[in-house]
């Protein structure tokens, strides 16, 4: 499975050059034979919340059709970051993912949110997990603080996700943070991390990228890049099964010492 990690810097409080950028990307993954493109969080607003009310995309209508016409279009699967949305006059941090036939396989709000950057004051909490198959593939999706919750990780690969797709706009001042915590959840989960995070900055934060995959062993096979741009990894999906067979911790969990 060919991925394409799209590390871009996201317009502050743009929507409509945002779109276009993701339209571009898009198409230049497409074109390089990516099968899945993965975006990083919160791109169609970045993190302009008191603004909110005008940008947030209505029941992700928006999102959704680019996603679902681009997918078919291109044949090629969109783990679509995540993106500002309003529903029912509350806003979420919402994780779109398009199959190549043009189908919304996965809807996914934000379940933790992070109180440094204001979330909890604007935006509601998702409470629902977030499991999903590409091409034959079950794969899990969750977002930027959400990976500081290694039980919220251990969820999805309980329900079978081979791959957990992480975006998120994590800045430069706790970088070393989401390296360690990323590898750590690969190692100890046996799967694959696809871990995009954006690059530029806003009025409070600067980010520096360092999108990030990992394989099952905890071998990064991506990272260290800071430059806005696609980043392009293979993933051997076999390696999941022989982590597993050689290092059982599945089978070997004691889940009546867990529960307190």
């Amino acid at each position: 499975m060919k991925i394409a990690c799209v590390q871009m810097d996201i317009a502050f409080g743009k929507p409509e050059l945002n779109f276009s950028k993701i339209e571009n990307y898009i198409e230049e993954g497409a074109m390089a034979g990516a099968d899945v493109i993965v975006f990083p969080e919160m791109w169609n607003t970045a993190y302009a919340l008191k603004h909110l009310g005008k940008l947030a995309d209505k029941n992700g209508e928006r999102t959704k059709q680019l996603l679902t016409s681009f997918a078919k279009k291109y044949n090629l699967n969109i783990v679509g970051g995540s993106v500002a949305t309003k529903r029912d006059n509350q806003f979420f941090n919402t994780m779109y993912v398009a199959n190549r036939f043009g189908q919304i396989v996965a809807e996914y709000d934000k379940a933790h949110l992070f109180k440094l950057m204001d979330e909890h004051l604007f935006m509601e909490p998702g409470s629902k997990i977030n499991v999903f198959d590409l091409d034959d593939v079950t794969c899990g999706g969750i977002i930027c603080y959400d990976l500081r919750f290694p039980e919220w990780i251990r969820t999805h690969t309980l329900k079978g996700a081979n791959i957990m797709f992480i975006p998120a706009e994590w800045p430069q001042k706790r970088i070393d943070h989401w390296q360690l915590l990323l590898q750590a959840r690969a190692i100890e989960n046996q799967c694959f991390i696809v871990a995009v995070n954006r690059v530029g900055s806003d009025p409070n934060n600067v980010f520096n990228g360092h999108s990030m995959v990992i394989a099952p062993w905890g071998q990064v096979l991506l990272s260290g890049e800071t430059r806005e741009g696609i980043y392009y990894v293979n993933l051997d999906l076999e390696e999941v099964a022989r982590v597993r067979k050689t290092i059982p911790v599945y089978q070997d969990r004691r889940t009546e010492l867990y529960e307190i």
